[in-house]
């Protein structure tokens, strides 16, 4: 068993266990037996990281083994420089969320970690897999614990956001299906996305394949107008579940973009590019307007998400290595600072029980350490210099200038939107007198909290300040792809 196979299977086995304890019995030992999982699976990926190989494109630590061989179906796992560091992301978000859930969770202990973990895995897994039914399989199982936590942990409408996630994804994703079997019979029985990457296939078929996939993918990014399923479900999920959901999850489906779309059905990509930078300057613009008028918390940091994520399928159809490099960076980015925004509001609402804006002010005055985090957070979700939000947003929009000044102005206008939203709520929620009892009696964050916000602090501020590493792993296998989608397959 390789490292990959590590990474995926460890906290899939740790989680297993968990599921297998007691109830609500010896919920210490399933809190630190949680903790251990998570940890014992972020460990295992630090390897990649070491020993990952600058300067080349190909596929790294490959594990290939027969799975169903009568329809030449492998378990084929490999990562470059566009996967790895999203593998490191799951792995170290997961080991954050089970400390943030350490008292907050009181039923159901064993099932909520185990739920976690087992996700953790299956996401590693989406990310890895070199082959088309692996990655639907991985890609579909990661539904099923996310469906879980939301309707199980979730607030008084969890049925109704549960269904509504499992159904909007499972929908899209069943056209990806059909587009996986097609290539299939295409590449003459063979599932291996290498294989894939060299048909030549006609301008018909190429446009077909490119929106069968574009359902599954810009669902789960999810891209204006299929954005209104992550409101209602960042609302009524719990807080854990909205820091995996904004961190991680939304990654899933613009890394399937990268892994499958462009690579795929390059021609078709370039034809209808005008349209997905489209979709997502209406993203970014639009549902940056949204996000100012909402009154909930959580509402309003999901609907900064699907902004955020514009930028990222913006990066991704302008066709050169700023916009595509800095669409990833900002994934990697969004994936700390979403994280930390959820968990924060979070915080606030174990004490309150309320997500409501009108609920707080003058926070400061009683949890001032936990507003200093706050606040890093609130300038890094702006795009603050010096901070993981500016990083892929600059270059994006310094991309997408290269592209067509017109663009690059417009997606940077849409930066005063992000820092209007965000400092609105910042300080109606934290500056100010204290406003009512309720937050008169706060009390600051505990040491497990500090850690949480540490943790996320120093990730935000080391990707802000040196973006080197981040961006020197992804550069060969960006190269390679802009190169692969520029020779046109007709040709």
């Amino acid at each position: 068993m390789g490292l990959l196979s590590l990474a995926i299977w460890v906290p899939i086995a740790f989680g297993i266990v968990l599921l297998a304890l007691g109830r609500d019995e010896q919920v210490n030992m399933v809190r630190w037996l949680a903790l251990v999982g998570a940890l014992a699976g972020f460990l295992v990926t630090l390897p990649l990281l070491d020993g990952f190989q600058l300067g080349t494109a190909a596929m790294q630590f490959v594990e290939k083994a027969p799975w169903i061989a009568r329809f030449n179906v492998n378990y084929h796992l490999g990562v470059d420089g566009i996967s790895l560091w999203f593998v490191l992301l799951t792995a170290f978000i997961t080991v954050v969320v089970v400390i943030a859930g350490w008292e907050v969770i009181t039923r159901r202990v064993n099932q909520y970690m185990g739920a976690f973990l087992i996700l953790s895995g299956l996401m590693v897994g989406v990310f890895t897999a070199l082959d088309g039914l692996l990655f639907y399989v991985f890609f579909e199982a990661t539904l099923i614990p996310m469906y879980l936590i939301i309707g199980i942990w979730g607030g008084p409408k969890r049925i109704y956001a549960a269904f509504k996630f499992f159904l909007y994804t499972l929908l899209g994703s069943l056209l990806m299906l059909v587009a996986l079997i097609y290539l299939y019979t295409q590449s003459g029985g063979s599932f291996d996305l290498v294989a894939w990457y060299k048909l030549r296939l006609s301008a018909g078929a190429q446009t077909l394949l490119f929106f069968a996939l574009f359902a599954a993918f810009a669902v789960k990014v999810p891209m204006w107008p299929v954005h209104t399923w992550l409101p209602d479900v960042h609302v009524e999920a719990p807080t854990g579940g909205s820091a995996v959901l904004a961190a991680i999850m939304l990654k899933l489906g613009a890394y399937g973009f990268l892994r499958f779309s462009l690579p795929i059905a390059p021609d078709a990509a370039r034809e209808w590019a005008w349209l997905m930078i489209a979709l997502s300057l209406v993203a970014v613009v639009y549902v940056g307007l949204v996000a100012m008028v909402q009154q909930d918390m959580k509402k309003l940091v999901a609907y900064s998400s699907v902004a955020h994520m514009g930028f990222v399928t913006l990066g991704f159809f302008i066709f050169n290595n700023l916009g595509v490099s800095g669409a990833i960076v900002q994934m990697i980015a969004h994936g700390f600072v979403s994280a930390a925004m959820f968990l924060a509001i979070g915080v606030l609402y174990d004490r309150v029980h309320s997500r409501e804006i009108a609920s707080y002010g003058g926070v400061v005055n009683t949890m001032p350490r936990f507003t200093a985090f706050a606040l890093l957070f609130a300038m890094a979700n702006c795009g603050l210099p010096g901070t993981a939000g500016f990083v892929g947003e600059w270059m994006v929009i310094l991309g997408a200038v290269k592209s067509n000044f017109w663009l690059g102005l417009l997606a940077a206008s849409a930066l005063i939107f992000g820092a209007a939203y965000t400092l609105w709520m910042f300080k109606r929620v934290y500056l100010g007198p204290v406003t009512n009892d309720d937050v008169r009696g706060l009390s600051d964050i505990n040491g497990r909290e500090f850690l949480v916000f540490a943790l996320l602090a120093i990730a935000t501020l080391y990707m802000g300040l040196y973006p080197a590493p981040f961006t020197q792993v992804m550069e060969s296998s960006v190269t390679e792809l802009l190169r692969h989608v520029a020779q046109s397959k007709l040709s």
